[in-house]
């Protein structure tokens, strides 16, 4: 089982969902993707964050959006 890239902590960024490791908000990257920038902008605007957990952070994101879905 892995751990989630994703960590809420109330002494974090005022318990805002984080990458883990970093004081960087999950939402940033949302903000970036929404606004049409690549993935390589937002990676190149927040180092710490990694290729593989901004991935990995998208892919939670998915599974837990289609955890409860219904197939077409």
């Amino acid at each position: 089982m892995s751990l989630s890239v994703i960590v809420v902590d109330p002494e974090i960024q005022s318990g805002a969902p984080v990458f883990a490791g970093t004081r960087v908000p999950v939402k940033n990257l949302f903000d970036y993707l929404e606004a049409g920038d690549p993935l390589e902008v937002f990676l190149e605007e927040f180092p710490s964050v990694t290729r593989d957990m901004a991935i990995s952070a998208l892919e939670e994101a998915r599974s837990a959006l289609l955890h409860d879905a219904h197939p077409a």
